[in-house]
């Protein structure tokens, strides 16, 4: 007999769903998670994060922490990405913008939770190459738009959730508007190049609108 033969990638993205379930352990008096939902915990172990990172990042692609994609951006910290993934609760029916596709990471794993993603970058170069890499790898529920981020989708409008992955100085009103009632924001929030507050803002049915803070994070700005 044979043994059985394990795809290393597979293995490499199983042992980063360890480490990132380690760091939400360790952080749970912050965020209070102390763990991810399954749904969670299946697309970071089956998204292939090394299919989104440059040639020359290839070896550290499985590896809790963010690499550079060029263009002055990062690609997100996989423990970040899963845990604002989990603070957003997507459902399986929800319509998703994401601001700051990067690339496009963030989307493949929202792509796999919810209905439709609708992404918005600022850099052209960066947009046109995630929007490949996402038809490559057949993802073919989220779109992927040029624009200014902080103008919101006003077309695909109102959202059921929001998730910026670029820190902006304050959370941009637009934004909320574009929120259905019941729906959440997830942003970082804080000056450039210093700590930001990670923070989830929920949509009541009435409009209101309520904030609260999640974890100390550093991310590029949003411009």
């Amino acid at each position: 007999m044979h043994d059985r033969q394990v795809d290393p990638d597979t293995e490499a993205r199983q042992w980063l769903l360890e480490r990132v379930l380690e760091e939400t352990r360790e952080t749970a008096e912050l965020t209070g998670l102390d763990t991810l939902s399954s749904q969670v915990r299946e697309a970071i172990a089956a998204v292939p994060r090394h299919r989104f990172v440059l040639p020359a990042q290839q070896e550290w692609a499985y590896i809790d922490r963010p690499l550079p994609i060029g263009c002055g951006q990062t690609i997100s910290q996989p423990f970040i990405v899963a845990l604002m993934t989990e603070l957003l609760a997507p459902g399986p029916e929800d319509t998703v913008l994401e601001v700051g596709t990067g690339s496009g990471y963030q989307a493949a794993i929202l792509a796999r939770l919810v209905r439709q993603v609708y992404s918005l970058e600022r850099i052209p170069e960066l947009a046109n190459v995630a929007s490949q890499r996402l038809q490559a790898l057949g993802v073919g529920n989220v779109e992927v738009r040029t624009g200014d981020g902080i103008q919101g989708w006003e077309e695909h409008a109102p959202f059921d959730g929001i998730i910026v992955t670029a820190a902006a100085g304050e959370v941009p009103p637009v934004l909320v508007q574009q929120l259905k009632p019941g729906g959440r924001l997830v942003i970082p929030v804080g000056p450039p190049n210093r700590t930001q507050d990670l923070r989830v803002l929920e949509k009541d049915p009435q409009g209101m609108v309520r904030s609260r803070s999640v974890l100390p994070v550093v991310f590029v700005p949003l411009v």
